[in-house]
C-alpha cells in the first residue's frame, strides 16, 4: 500500500471515528455509531498492517486473530452489570501498551541517529507518553477493583496525600529533565524510576476517590487513555493514533466535566479524590419517621389506581437483570392506559448512560425515558414513583441536609410525587455509603426483595 492511500485511508477511518463519537451522543443513534466506530477500526488497522515498511504479516495477523477471539469470548461472558468493569480493565490495557510503546521506542537503534533537535523531541514524547501510561494502567486497575468489589469503595485517604503527590510529580519533571539530556540509552534508569513513580500515583488517585464518583473516574480514565494513545501515536509518528487519541482523551475530558456539573461536583475536586469522606458541616441529620413497607398485591393495586407513573431504575435493577419483566409491566400498564416513563439519573449506576443502555436492551422505546432535568417539573404531578434498585440519585439528603456528603448534588425528586415505592433487598445505604431519607417519608413504602422476582410477582397480580 502506498503512502498516499495509507493516508486516504487514516483520513477517512478518522471522519468515521468523529461520526462514531457523534452517534454516541443520543440513544437514537447510538448503534449506527458504533458500526461507524468498528468500519473505521477495520480500516484503520488494515491500513496500518498493509503500509510501507511493515514485515511480519504472518505473525501480526495471528495475533489480531488470537487477541479477536479473545475479545469476541470476554464480550459474550461479561454480563451487562460487570460492563463498567470490563470498560476498566481495557482502558488499563491501553495505558500498558502506551508504556511497552514508550521503551520500545526509546531503545530503537533508528531513534539515536536524529539530529540533536529531534532526538530530544523524541524523548520528551517518550517520557510523557511512558508517564500518561503508567498512570492510566495502574489506575485503572484500582478502578476495575472498586467496581468489582476487590478493593473498598470507600475513599483511602491520608494527610498531606496531596503534597505528596506534588511532591512526586516534581520528582517525575527531574527525572525527565535529566532523562532528555542523556545519550544513547543512558536515560534508562530515569525512565525506570518515573514508570514506577507514576504507576504509584496511579493508584492512590483512584483510591482516594470514593463510591459515589466512579463513573467520573471511568470517564476520566478514558481520557487518560486517550492521551495515552495519542502519546503513543507521537512515538510512533502515525498520525491516525494521534488524532484517534486526541478525539478520545477530549471527549473522554468533556464527559467528565458534563457530569460533575450534573453532580454539582468540582471536577478537581473529583479528580484530587476524597468525596464521601466526611460530611460537608457537622454531623450528619439524624433520620426522622418511620420506615413502612407493602407487599406485592398491594403495590400492584396502587398501580391500578395510578394514572401516572414513574420508574427510576438504578444498579439493583442491574444486578437483578430485571429490566426485562419491568418492560412487560410497563406494556401492561400502557394497555390499561396508564402513563409510565422512566427518570435516568446521568450517574445512576457505575458507567456514564449504564441505565440508557440496560433499558434499550430491554427494547424499552426512547420517547419514554427522560433525563432527570426534564422529569423533575413533572413529580409534583405524578401518582406513583417506583425507585428499583436506586439510592443515593434520589436522596433528598442531596438538598435538605447541609451535612451529607452529597449536598448539593442534583437528584431525582422522587419524594414530590404523591406515593413513592422503593424496591430494595434491605435498608442498606448506597454506593455512596449515605443514609436515604427518602426511605422515611410518610408517603414513601418500602417493597422488599429482589428486583426481578419483585416484578414478576407484581406483574402477576395486574394481569389478575
Amino acid at each position: 500500500m502506498t503512502i498516499g492511500i495509507q493516508t486516504a485511508a487514516y483520513v477517512f477511518a478518522s471522519i468515521l471515528f468523529i461520526l462514531s463519537l457523534g452517534g454516541l451522543s443520543s440513544q437514537e443513534s447510538a448503534k449506527r455509531g458504533v458500526f461507524y466506530g468498528i468500519v473505521g477500526m477495520a480500516i484503520a488497522i488494515l491500513a496500518t498492517v498493509l503500509g510501507q515498511g511493515v514485515h511480519g504479516h504472518v505473525y501480526i495477523m495471528v495475533a489480531i486473530a488470537i487477541a479477536s477471539v479473545i475479545g469476541i469470548l470476554v464480550a459474550r461472558k461479561v454480563e451487562m452489570t460487570s460492563m463498567p468493569q470490563l470498560v476498566a480493565i481495557l482502558h488499563s490495557f491501553v495505558g500498558l501498551a502506551a508504556v511497552l510503546v514508550g521503551f520500545g521506542s526509546y531503545l530503537d537503534p533508528k531513534t539515536h541517529v536524529l539530529s540533536s533537535s529531534e532526538h530530544t523531541i523524541h524523548l520528551v514524547e517518550v517520557f510523557i507518553g511512558v508517564f500518561i501510561g503508567a498512570i492510566t494502567f495502574t489506575g485503572s486497575i484500582v478502578a476495575w477493583g472498586k467496581l468489582e468489589g476487590k478493593i473498598m469503595s470507600k475513599p483511602l485517604l491520608y494527610p498531606g496525600r496531596h503534597a505528596v503527590n506534588i511532591i512526586l510529580l516534581i520528582v517525575c519533571i527531574i527525572m525527565g529533565v535529566m532523562f532528555a539530556g542523556q545519550e544513547g540509552t543512558d536515560g534508562l534508569l530515569y525512565l525506570y524510576i518515573m514508570t514506577a513513580i507514576a504507576g504509584f500515583i496511579g493508584v492512590m488517585l483512584v483510591m482516594a476517590i470514593g463510591g459515589a464518583d466512579m463513573p467520573v473516574v471511568v470517564s476520566m480514565l478514558n481520557s487518560y487513555s486517550g492521551w495515552a494513545a495519542s502519546a503513543a501515536g507521537f512515538m510512533l509518528g502515525n498520525d491516525l493514533l494521534i488524532v484517534t487519541g486526541a478525539l478520545v482523551g477530549s471527549s473522554g475530558a468533556i464527559l467528565s466535566i458534563i457530569m460533575c456539573e450534573a453532580m454539582n461536583r468540582s471536577f478537581f475536586s473529583v479528580i484530587l479524590g476524597g468525596f464521601g469522606a466526611v460530611a460537608a458541616s457537622g454531623d450528619a441529620a439524624a433520620m426522622e419517621g418511620e420506615v413502612t413497607a407493602l407487599n406485592h398485591e398491594e403495590v400492584a393495586d396502587l398501580l391500578k389506581e395510578a394514572k401516572s407513573i414513574v420508574i427510576v431504575p438504578g444498579y439493583g435493577m442491574a444486578v437483578a437483570k430485571a429490566q426485562y419483566p419491568i418492560y412487560d409491566m410497563v406494556q401492561t400498564l400502557q394497555k390499561a392506559g396508564k402513563k409510565v416513563r422512566f427518570a435516568i439519573h446521568p450517574v445512576a449506576g457505575r458507567l456514564p448512560g449504564h441505565m440508557n443502555v440496560l433499558l434499550a436492551e430491554a427494547n424499552v422505546p426512547y420517547d419514554i425515558v427522560f433525563e432527570m432535568d426534564e422529569i423533575n417539573p413533572d413529580l409534583p404531578e405524578t401518582d406513583v414513583v417506583m425507585v428499583i434498585g436506586a439510592n443515593d440519585v434520589v436522596n433528598p439528603g442531596a438538598q435538605d441536609d447541609p451535612s451529607s456528603p452529597i449536598y448539593g448534588m442534583p437528584v431525582i425528586e422522587a419524594w414530590k410525587a404523591e406515593k413513592v415505592i422503593i424496591m430494595k433487598r434491605s435498608m442498606s445505604v448506597g454506593y455512596a455509603g449515605v443514609e436515604n431519607p427518602l426511605f422515611y417519608k410518610p408517603n414513601a413504602e418500602m417493597l422488599y426483595g429482589d428486583a426481578k422476582d419483585s416484578v414478576e410477582k407484581i406483574l402477576g397480580f395486574l394481569k389478575a
